[in-house]
């Protein structure tokens, strides 16, 4: 039996944050909004799936990709506790492990051409034409992102700043002993909108405000995430036919003055500290790549270089491979799920600490990932994401931001960094 039929046209081009503005509350919305710099040359927004699928919980829940319905046109969220789990054994269940949905239409947004590729997938031609003019159609109905008023009015701490210098203590103290050499520890906040504000709202002020490689919005049912994230986890180029990551770890925040800003890019360059835990999650992303991928093909390609964003400067490293023959997006999720830069090293053990001074995630840190119609796969590490959940006409919202806890970590000092991620999404969501 021959694969779906796919249909593609080109059109010009139309700002992607317009048309999602123009698609607002429709079905399963999907907005994978870049930036249209170096590191995000695509964008892509999609409606009405036409197949979802929630995995509650299950051990193998990316086996959900292997079904021949589910290798193009698809978008993903992996919950961080799905890859956790394996560690620290049963914990409370706040988001489903994995939902996935298949988009027949999409619009590809070509930052580099300045075009937009119009895609519709069928069972034959007629209908994969179907689905393309239904998704050209949303071009015409594009519309102003005017950013709203705030959408909510407290951002609460779920639990007092000295918790959290505890727990950075703690971790010290567990490296101090062998137990392990790096923990990614977060802090939570959460709160309500306000009635008649939704998750859109936050995702137009931030969107409009700070563009993100990996910023995303995405609304299925009565769950919706918000995502600013810089960090790519992986990517699988099928034209070149090689996968790719990019952790993250060392932050400085930013500042308005040129030359103390430039000062901030040089400590961050000279930090043993940073440079020492970016390494570490550089040496495990190697290992977890490797799983996967042709023996010895597995290379460091940049280390330590600086990513700049509005209002943050990272260290960011590449790592890549050539994956073994006949190997599937499912693997590759399953062999480096979750992230090795928000855990730790080793990683298991990294997660069995987090366990101990966090409640779950859920979506927080786990991946937002879409297979595109190549059958390739993007997939981001949701950093700087908000989650929201819908009960009748009023949304909760819940996020988090962590650091990177190392020997010679300082509680006080990870704590502020912590305030510095978390800023652009508090100002998103409070307005200060």
């Amino acid at each position: 039996m021959s694969g779906p039929v796919q249909v593609e046209t080109v059109h010009g081009w139309v700002e992607p944050l317009s048309v999602a503005c123009g698609l607002r509350g429709q079905t399963g919305l999907i907005c994978l909004l870049s930036d249209g710099e170096q590191r995000g040359r695509q964008s892509w927004i999609g409606t009405g799936p036409d197949r979802v699928e929630v995995i509650a919980a299950d051990d193998g829940a990316f086996n959900a990709l292997k079904s021949p319905h589910m290798a193009r046109h698809v978008v993903g969220l992996a919950s961080y506790d799905a890859g956790a789990r394996t560690a620290t054994g049963s914990r409370d269940q706040v988001w489903p492990d994995l939902t996935v949905a298949r988009y027949p239409a999409l619009l590809r947004f070509d930052h580099d051409q300045q075009q937009v590729v119009v895609i519709g997938l069928g069972e034959d031609a007629a209908s994969a034409r179907a689905e393309c003019d239904r998704a050209l159609q949303w071009l015409t109905t594009a519309a102003e992102a005017v950013p709203s008023v705030v959408p909510s009015e407290v951002f609460a701490a779920e639990a007092p700043a000295r918790t959290y210098r505890e727990a950075v203590a703690d971790v010290v103290a567990r490296i101090g002993a062998g137990e392990l050499f790096q923990a990614n520890i977060a802090r939570a906040w959460a709160g309500t909108l306000n009635p008649g504000s939704d998750p859109f709202d936050v995702f137009l002020r931030l969107a409009s405000a700070r563009g993100a490689p990996y910023a995303a919005f995405w609304e299925i049912g009565d769950r919706a995430i918000v995502s600013n994230s810089p960090e790519l986890f992986l990517s699988w180029d099928r034209t070149v036919d090689r996968i790719e990551t990019r952790p993250i770890k060392g932050t400085r925040g930013r500042d308005p003055d040129p030359a103390r800003d430039r000062a901030l890019i040089d400590d961050l360059v000279a930090s043993a500290k940073d440079r020492a835990e970016n390494l570490m999650i550089v040496d495990l992303m190697r290992n977890d790549l490797a799983r996967v991928c042709v023996p010895g093909s597995v290379t460091v390609d940049a280390l330590f270089a600086v990513e700049t964003h509005p209002t943050v400067h990272h260290l960011v490293s590449t790592v890549s491979g050539t994956p073994r023959s006949g190997t599937t997006p499912a693997e590759v999720l399953a062999a480096t799920f979750p992230p090795g830069s928000i855990t730790g090293a080793p990683k298991h053990q990294a997660m069995r600490v987090i366990a101990r001074h966090e409640l779950p995630r859920g979506p927080w840190c786990g991946s937002l990932f879409l297979l595109d119609d190549t059958g390739g796969l993007t997939a981001s590490v949701l950093i700087r994401t908000a989650s929201f959940e819908r009960a009748g006409d009023i949304w909760s919202w819940r996020t988090l931001a962590g650091a990177g806890i190392v020997a010679d970590s300082e509680p006080e000092l990870e704590l502020a960094e912590t305030e510095v991620k978390i800023r652009a999404l508090r100002e998103a969501l409070v307005g200060t």
